[in-house]
């Protein structure tokens, strides 16, 4: 069976569903999008069959709905974007079963939050650093080839094989090559405007040409072909120009307008997740909509350079493991407890269909 978020809705098996991100943070913008979460239970032919489906989501992966087994899964590991959707203000709710009512914050927050937050913090940090070495070395559009990673020796240095033939007058598709033994990538050079060597490569090509050579040819030099650069420029050409073709444009424009080269945007959720943190071990609770917006969004606008940033949130995540050590909450949630729960919703849930 093919479920998608309309036929849950129609079919009335959703339990729960919020407007989640950044508007329920308090931190949304005049371009910000609308992400909504959801959780359903699936009827029992389907929940007790092989076509067990735990999560749908609609194109864009901006609307999302858990099925409940799953969603408290996710609940039980302090995953914070599951954990903050038990926290969300009533404002964004818009459908609650009453069934949610037992699934309470209380029963999942636990120390595992310390590692949680702090280790998908640090993920945003990264993806901050991967933008900006994106924008920092850009990757030209026109594609290099085999040839611009071939190099001739000559003399004691090793000559661009383009510089070579220009300087010797001579085609590429005029040159056979014969593999070196035991030099790795090296290979002899022949020329011949009369044998029909192979060349060199063509534009295309992910490897040179070999080519039969007559006995009693002379050698015009020896070749070497970058093979390993080749490889690492074919991969950072692909995700370079899959990175342009798929990234968000206003929110690429927002971040090369302030000149500070990150993705301010996941520099701001670092922040928010170690403040979550912070507040999970000293207040025992999940603070979803951020009394710290201005501070936040002043990350988001580019008003604090990278390198200041970073510092600021080791100094924060350093500050966790004393804050949990004195907290009163457990080590991890009572799974025990978690299973009677869940048991007890689904079966008034089921109860109710009959």
């Amino acid at each position: 069976m093919t479920l998608t978020i309309d036929n849950i809705k129609q079919n009335g098996w959703l339990i729960y569903e919020t407007i989640a991100g950044s508007r329920a943070y308090g931190l949304d913008t005049p371009a910000s999008d609308t992400d909504i979460r959801g959780v359903f239970i699936l009827p029992k032919a389907l929940y007790y069959s092989l076509d067990y489906i735990p999560q749908v989501a609609n194109e864009r992966n901006d609307v999302v709905y858990y099925e409940m087994k799953r969603f408290v899964e996710l609940l039980a590991r302090n995953n914070p974007n599951i954990m903050e959707l038990l926290a969300i203000p009533r404002q964004f709710i818009l459908h609650r079963d009453e069934l949610m009512d037992q699934l309470a914050q209380e029963i999942f927050l636990s120390k595992l939050c310390e590692k949680t937050f702090a280790n998908y913090a640090f993920t945003q940090i990264k993806k901050a650093y991967g933008l900006e070495k994106k924008i920092l070395n850009p990757v030209e559009k026109a594609r290099k080839s085999i040839l611009d990673f071939c190099f001739v020796y000559q003399g004691k240095e090793a000559v661009p094989l383009e510089a070579y033939l220009n300087q010797k007058t001579l085609k590429q598709e005029h040159i056979g090559l014969a593999a070196i033994p035991h030099l790795r990538d090296c290979y002899n050079m022949f020329h011949s405007t009369t044998i029909p060597y192979s060349g060199i490569g063509k534009e295309t090509s992910n490897d040179v040409n070999l080519s039969s050579i007559p006995k009693g040819e002379t050698t015009v030099g020896m070749l070497y072909f970058n093979k390993d650069g080749y490889s690492v420029y074919c991969r950072q050409y692909r995700e370079y120009w899959d990175w342009v073709d798929k990234r968000n444009d206003e929110r690429y424009k927002k971040t090369t307008s302030h000149g500070k080269n990150y993705d301010s945007k996941n520099m701001m959720h670092v922040f928010r997740l170690l403040r979550m943190a912070r507040e999970i071990a000293t207040e025992s609770k999940l603070n979803v909509y951020r009394s710290d917006r201005d501070f936040l969004l002043g990350i988001k606008e580019g008003k604090y350079e990278y390198t200041e940033l970073v510092a600021q949130a080791e100094d924060l995540k350093n500050e966790l493991p004393e804050l949990y050590a004195a907290s009163d909450l457990p080590d991890e949630p009572d799974l025990e407890l978690i299973n009677r729960v869940i048991i007890s919703m689904r079966a008034e849930y089921y109860n109710r269909k009959d």
